[in-house]
């Protein structure tokens, strides 16, 4: 993270804010929440990813000298303003759904409950963390799914922003992924990691068989060898002469994968290499993945479509204004209107525990037996209600996510379009 982040915001924060300090209403208790008016096209749940990394973000959010001088070289220059922002720390609470917990249309993913000039600063952080990494993790956890408990590598981090791709390799561990590529997000998150080598390394040596030799030797017969730069089935040979039976696994990165996926197990075990595993990379996301289920494949590395929301980059959160000292307030837009008060929310089970619907009211809801809670305090007076360190709270994420994913009906799993798998109802 960086030093500061206060600056990851947008400037009309800043111009509000000067407003509302000029007539008197920035101390205004309020009430903000984060919730989707609906899911991306056709997808049946969503899933919080980026809670942990904005409760992370929060005790950076100061404005120093740097940050101040930044803002008067960009012209905001209010004395009112400048002076407010060098005292400003942080003192209202959030509450929210816990990381790794489902949500579905209206859903109130994050509260936050501050005056005005606090809670207005933090809408642009806490969009763009959320809004991201739960965009991931949704699509993550479908491809999760779709493996059936095959294990799947998250290798995106070519395909998007660096810092980006960190955040994007946390969001898959959350969801179920075993490990990713980057070695960022195992030193911050302690997301376990994995790599071991490209077609260049194959064209740099004389032939393949030098390659595979180097590479055995360096990381032992438990590595797995990329076998497709020339011949599939030649290399797979080369591989096991190489190597000897137990050779970990070999990967498939191009090709009919289905069809070489079937011939290459075929192959291995005529060479005696019973126990040596298929696993497929190139372009692979949640269908492609469901298409290989009947391939015996043993593991999936999934890249571009990962760290890309597989079609649906954003989850399309909003921050809105919910109450204003105690008053409910609602936005009104055609298409973009809110539903004033802050909510509370449960999740409904029947008697075996499978979720039958999402419970939304803006007055407590009367409990029935078999719902949840869903919001949790996260923030208090400005400090966290649970402090942990980033890896500490990832896995509690993953934990928790885990969890809830098994009470879904079965038809949030299908990968066809159709509507949110749990209903919204208002109490």
């Amino acid at each position: 993270m960086p030093t500061a982040t206060a600056l990851l915001t947008d400037r009309y924060e800043l111009t509000m804010l000067a407003a509302a300090l000029a007539d008197g209403t920035a101390g205004r208790d309020c009430v903000f929440e984060v919730f989707a008016r609906r899911l991306p096209h056709g997808r049946r749940y969503g899933v919080v990813a980026g809670t942990g990394r904005l409760l992370e973000a929060l005790p950076a959010f100061r404005f120093g000298d740097a940050e101040l001088a930044t803002l008067r070289d960009q012209g905001l220059t209010d004395p009112r303003l400048l002076d407010w922002l060098a005292g400003f720390r942080f003192s209202g609470d959030v509450d929210g759904y816990a990381e790794g917990e489902l949500f579905f249309p209206g859903s109130p993913v994050l509260t936050v409950r501050a005056p005005f000039g606090e809670g207005v600063l933090l809408e642009t952080l806490a969009l763009s963390i959320l809004n991201h990494d739960s965009a991931i993790a949704s699509a993550a956890a479908r491809m999760v799914a779709a493996a059936c408990e095959r294990p799947c590598i998250e290798m995106g981090s070519r395909r998007t922003h660096e810092e980006a791709a960190v955040a994007a390799a946390r969001a898959a561990h959350l969801v179920g992924f075993g490990a990713s590529s980057n070695l960022e997000a195992g030193r911050r998150y302690g997301v376990p990691t994995t790599g071991t080598s490209a077609h260049a390394f194959t064209l740099l040596h004389d032939d393949e068989r030098a390659a595979f030799r180097a590479q055995v030797d360096t990381l032992g017969v438990g590595t797995t060898l990329l076998v497709d730069t020339y011949d599939v089935e030649q290399g797979i040979r080369t591989a096991i002469e190489v190597a000897g039976p137990g050779l970990g696994a070999i990967r498939l990165d191009s090709g009919d994968l289905p069809t070489l996926a079937t011939r290459a197990r075929q192959l291995l075990d005529e060479l005696g290499a019973t126990g040596t595993r298929v696993i497929v990379t190139s372009d692979l996301d949640e269908y492609a993945i469901a298409g290989l289920m009947a391939a015996p494949v043993d593991g999936y590395g999934v890249g571009t479509s990962l760290v890309t929301g597989s079609g649906a980059p954003t989850a399309g959160m909003v921050y809105k204004l919910v109450a204003r000292d105690g008053v409910p307030v609602a936005k009104r837009s055609e298409g973009k209107n809110s539903v004033g008060g802050r909510k509370s929310a449960v999740r409904r089970h029947a008697p075996d525990g499978t979720a039958t619907a999402e419970v939304v009211s803006s007055a407590p809801v009367e409990p029935r037996p078999g719902d949840r809670d869903l919001v949790v305090p996260l923030v208090r007076d400005g400090e966290l209600c649970q402090p942990a360190s980033p890896g500490e709270a990832l896995q509690r994420a993953r934990q928790h996510h885990a969890r809830v994913r098994g009470t879904l009906p079965a038809e949030a799993w299908a990968l066809s379009r159709g509507e949110p798998a749990l209903e919204t109802l208002s109490a």
